[in-house]
């Protein structure tokens, strides 16, 4: 069986994102979620003069590479990204995925020049957004500040939930705490949260969980056989939210 998934917009309706890169903030979907949170109009106006909207990125294109200089945050704005991290002998090390309304590129404020790489699991648009300009209209702007820090605060809760999850849990316990978190951020952009597709493909998840790709693709079948997930290649309908929580170690 086929799942044919899409964006969902008012009264369940089923319709695809388009790549629309003249969009601006006041008029865009993910407003909500993404910098201009709680923004007078006048406010946006001005985000939105500095903010920069290039065509697409296309599957495997890097946004920006390991050790280029800082110098922007990106909104992604359709489709998908992955940040990773290069080994010592040469290896992708997935540290993050990144879905539309959710700000990457942070990692390089402290050093001035960027932690990780950052490539596009699939057709991915995205705003650039200076650093520079935003510094300065967050010092005029209170509401972008604050909203900001709790970005950059959210990022490091992320990447502390990462290392616990790596340290202590089992491989059932990291798929099923991935595919909860898909869920709640497809729930953010006002999305399906029990059906959607996978954008990265099993050995990034491996890469991101610590699990070899034989072992996720085991945990998606005994997901299966417990009717908790349907799983159509990276087709996923969850079946049981409660007892994908309690696998995740959640509790109900």
């Amino acid at each position: 069986m086929t799942m044919r998934l899409a964006d969902s917009g008012e009264g369940g309706e089923l319709k695809r994102c388009v790549h629309d890169y003249q969009v601006n903030c006041g008029n865009c979907r993910l407003n909500g979620i993404c910098l201009p949170l709680a923004l007078e109009t006048d406010d946006i106006k001005q985000l939105d003069e500095i903010i920069q909207r290039s065509k697409p990125l296309q599957k495997s294109q890097h946004l920006y590479r390991e050790g280029d200089r800082f110098q922007s945050v990106y909104a992604v704005r359709s489709g998908a990204l992955k940040a990773y991290k290069t080994t010592d002998d040469g290896r992708e090390q997935v540290t993050g995925f990144y879905f539309p309304g959710e700000i990457l590129g942070m990692d390089g404020i402290s050093n001035n020049s960027h932690a990780s790489s950052a490539k596009a699991l699939e057709t991915a648009a995205v705003c650039e957004i200076p650093f520079s300009s935003l510094e300065r209209l967050s010092a005029m702007m209170p509401n972008l500040q604050r909203h900001f820090f709790q970005l950059m605060s959210r990022e490091i809760t992320e990447d502390q939930q990462l290392i616990t999850l790596l340290s202590k849990n089992s491989a059932d316990e990291r798929v099923a705490s991935l595919m909860l978190s898909i869920s709640n951020r497809n729930a953010k952009r006002k999305l399906s949260a029990t059906q959607f597709r996978l954008p990265m493909s099993r050995v990034d998840i491996g890469n991101y969980l610590g699990l070899t790709v034989e072992t996720v693709s085991r945990v998606f079948s005994r997901m299966q056989k417990m009717d908790i997930l349907l799983v159509d290649n990276k087709e996923i309908r969850i079946l049981d939210t409660e007892g994908l929580k309690k696998m995740a170690n959640l509790g109900t």
